[in-house]
């Protein structure tokens, strides 16, 4: 009998789990895993330490949400193709849910003056978190000078000169490679993960032994099921918004190394600088939207494709419009992490153990603090400034008349609750919601 069989784990029982994991999975991809160790790895024992870390580092490799992919893999140990999928939805499922109706609240009332005040006290917590992320992420991926090089040259690529993101990825991923083949440690790369504090694998329901079913054809089968799925839905879509949103996210599903806040520098790139689909101010505005949600922090992507199709609408209504763009954002951006997995999990051992494709993910990992300073850097300067006019190269100056006082005050209390007094997403988020509305009644001058 296959590990499936013998696990004592029944799909209803699982099913009950994931739905609780999905609700309660705030806090970002560092939240969301920290969550699945505590319920699968200390609770439930249903799965043991090194498995998890084993799952995790697999997952770390692949572009997209790490934090859901995780969750298909696992699920995919337990119950198979059933599992994975199960698991892997129903992780989505709820902030997909929160961020549609969110979308409808914010074209319908964002106007409003309450609204208004709400999304400009949001924007100041949304600046802080981002800086958090930067903190966070260049502590644990910036240990060698080689890396503290790159992730300053990936800065000045994308603020300076406008380089196109996946360029950036892409070239850093060669950096860490070649080193890697030349014999160079300079991007050896660390692990991630939680601390080893679990329980011993032998006392998990799933041991270390790869199931049976991990050897068939019915994983690839359905891989390869997903991937047809997949791009004969962006191929069939009329010329227009919708073609424009498939094509774009189904690019960055494949391209976006590096976490949330990589994609998010992405999308913004694109969203508001080349295809005009929203705002600098409502990227804000959609980022804080998502921090309020469950779910993957790359649900923001639903948002942008809702105010894309709202705006360019054609004959359709626009509010069905943009029902239908954010949907197909969440189809073409969630879709690959299935394939992802199912493609590679059989095989994940042969993958895990490379070196140079090890050191490829931890000199994109460097590059991307780079790539979430820019986005920081870029987040406050369009909060803080009503206006920017064109630099040298592809700097945008502040002109420093149309600074906006409370925002830099509401940033600073932000920056200072976030830092110093460690509070909370949540709290955080409701605090600056409140003092947006209460400093909007404030004229500027």
């Amino acid at each position: 009998m296959s590990g499936a069989e013998t696990h004592g784990i029944t799909f209803r029982e699982a099913l009950g789990v994931w739905a609780r994991i999905a609700l309660l999975s705030f806090g970002g991809p560092a939240g969301q895993i920290a969550l699945m160790h505590r319920v699968l790895v200390d609770e439930k024992r249903w799965i043991g330490e090194e498995r998890f870390l084993h799952a995790l580092n697999f997952c770390m490799l692949l572009p997209g949400p790490e934090a859901q992919q995780l969750a298909i893999y696992i699920g995919w140990l337990l119950h198979r193709v059933k599992g994975g999928l199960v698991a892997g939805i129903l992780f989505v499922l709820p902030g997909a849910l929160a961020i549609m109706a969110l979308s409808w609240i914010y074209v319908l009332y964002a106007g409003a003056g309450p609204v208004a005040g709400l999304f400009f006290g949001l924007k100041a917590a949304v600046v802080a978190i981002v800086f958090q992320a930067v903190v966070r992420i260049g502590s644990r991926a910036l240990k060698t000078a080689p890396q503290r090089l790159l992730a300053c040259a990936a800065f000045i690529a994308l603020f300076v000169f406008g380089a196109p993101f996946p360029l950036v990825v892409l070239a850093a991923g060669l950096i860490g490679f070649g080193a890697a083949r030349a014999g160079s440690r300079a991007f050896a790369s660390g692990g991630h993960g939680p601390a080893k504090d679990g329980l011993p694998d032998e006392q998990s329901a799933l041991g270390e032994e790869m199931p049976d079913h991990a050897k068939g054809h019915r994983t690839l089968g359905m891989a390869a099921f997903l991937l047809v799925l997949w791009l004969g839905t962006v191929v069939v879509l009329p010329h227009g918004v919708f073609a424009d949103i498939g094509w774009f996210f189904s690019r960055m599903a494949v391209v976006t190394f590096g976490g949330a806040y990589a994609v998010l520098a992405y999308v913004a790139q694109a969203g508001v600088d080349h295809y005009g689909w929203l705002k600098p101010n409502e990227m804000l505005d959609g980022l804080g939207l998502a921090e309020t949600t469950p779910g993957p922090l790359i649900m923001v992507t639903q948002f942008v494709g809702f105010l894309g199709a709202y705006r360019h609408a054609g004959g359709l209504d626009p509010l069905l419009a943009g029902t239908l763009g954010g949907l197909l954002t969440t189809w073409v951006t969630f879709l690959p992490c299935f394939i992802w997995i199912f493609a590679g999990a059989p095989y994940v051992e042969r993958l895990r153990r490379n070196r140079a494709l090890s050191a490829a993910l931890s000199a994109i990992t460097a590059a991307v603090v780079g790539v979430v300073l820019n986005l920081a850097v870029w987040f406050v300067l369009h909060y803080w400034f009503a206006r920017l006019d064109p630099g040298p190269l592809a700097l945008r100056v502040p002109v420093l008349a149309s600074l906006d006082w409370r925002a830099v005050l509401l940033s600073i209390v932000a920056l200072i609750a976030a830092f110093r007094f460690k509070v909370g997403v949540l709290p955080l988020l409701a605090g600056c919601g409140v003092a947006g509305l209460i400093l909007s009644l404030i004229p500027l001058s």
